[in-house]
């Protein structure tokens, strides 16, 4: 594993067995990071020379030294288990010897409904409304991120959740306070549509092979993110100009801040 063109080869074999596979890319980002840091940490020792000895000692070094975690160390498990799987075509058996990371015993917290008024008093613009449809509708963050303009039915008041937890799809109820809001919001967003578009980057990214399959489909207004990024981006995996969702981090910010100008003694992490 000597020198940059080696390691950026075996790199490059790990995300070609990523993404055949159809990972997402923060899935990608986080496996690739973990495999960095196991070679890394083995001085940069092949994996194809190492197995389930060099694993135990990496994962007990982050629960001892790093003091990572729980999901963090499971994180870089899934990793490395993966890589020796997939990758090295070598599973690994049973690990001895880890030390496991301590979790934390915390009670669940759970927002009384004037205190939720009280954070969305102090949201403001499209985080106010990405709330308002995680509180009101009950969807996780990334849920409310990814969602589809089609995937709104005003008529019939719902939100079709498609690939959530478990990679399952689901319907949940769209609260009729939000109609209103939801379309003023889009009207603005499809006024960013069609400039996108005379702009010549009006595709929108495609799960699996939807794009191969229907070439057209990313640059219909259905297609296109509820909450759509401020500015256009670069796909890592195509290298086209196009316009993402929301970033998550920016969403939890503001939730943050907001919980702060709220004074409340209410852990947000």
């Amino acid at each position: 594993m000597n020198g940059n063109t080696s390691r950026s080869k075996f790199l490059d074999q790990v995300r070609d067995a990523i993404r055949v596979r159809h990972y997402s890319y923060r899935t990608e980002q986080a496996y690739i990071h973990w495999i960095k840091r196991f070679i890394l940490f083995h001085r940069k020792t092949h994996p194809q020379e190492m197995g389930e000895v060099e694993v135990a000692q990496f994962l007990t070094d982050l629960a001892v030294v790093r003091k990572v975690s729980p999901g963090t160390q499971n994180q870089a498990v899934n990793a490395l288990v993966f890589l020796h799987k997939a990758v090295i075509e070598r599973p690994l058996a049973e690990i001895h010897g880890v030390v496991r990371a301590k979790r934390e015993k915390r009670l669940p917290v759970v927002l009384t409904q004037t205190e939720v008024r009280r954070m969305l008093q102090n949201l403001d613009g499209v985080h106010w409304l990405i709330a308002c449809v995680m509180y009101g509708s009950g969807l996780r963050l990334m849920e409310s991120l990814r969602l589809r303009v089609k995937d709104l039915d005003f008529d019939h008041r719902a939100i079709y959740v498609r690939n959530g937890k478990g990679g399952k799809d689901r319907v949940v109820t769209l609260p009729d306070d939000l109609m209103t809001p939801l379309r003023r919001h889009l009207a603005t967003v499809k006024n960013v549509h069609e400039k996108d578009l005379s702009d010549g980057c009006g595709e929108v990214y495609l799960p699996y092979a939807l794009a191969r399959k229907y070439p057209n489909a990313g640059k219909q207004w259905g297609w296109k993110y509820v909450f759509p990024a401020s500015r256009r981006g670069i796909d890592p995996y195509s290298g086209v100009e196009r316009r993402h969702h929301v970033d998550e981090s920016s969403v939890q910010k503001a939730v943050k801040v907001a919980v702060r100008a709220a004074k409340w003694s209410v852990p947000t992490s």
